[in-house]
């Protein structure tokens, strides 16, 4: 898929196809993510840093799960 790259005002800017904007789940105002990889770059709607600590999260929730559930109360 091809994007283009437009002179927004002082900035330039990505125009997405409709296509990649309905497959990416995103809407005008919505932030993208462009992730580095070997092979060039990702574009996602999701924070793959806030994914890694959201895996930590959930990993230590389940180990002291007892005690969360009793400082809950």
């Amino acid at each position: 898929m091809k994007a283009k790259i437009s002179q927004i005002g002082n900035s330039v800017g990505v125009i997405l196809p409709k296509e990649a904007v309905a497959r990416l789940k995103i809407k005008k105002g919505d932030s993208v993510f462009l992730t580095e990889t070997s092979e060039g770059y990702v574009v996602t709607p999701y924070d793959p840093e806030f994914e890694k600590q959201m895996a930590v999260a959930r990993e230590g929730m389940t180990e002291y799960r007892n005690a969360l559930r009793e400082l809950a109360k």
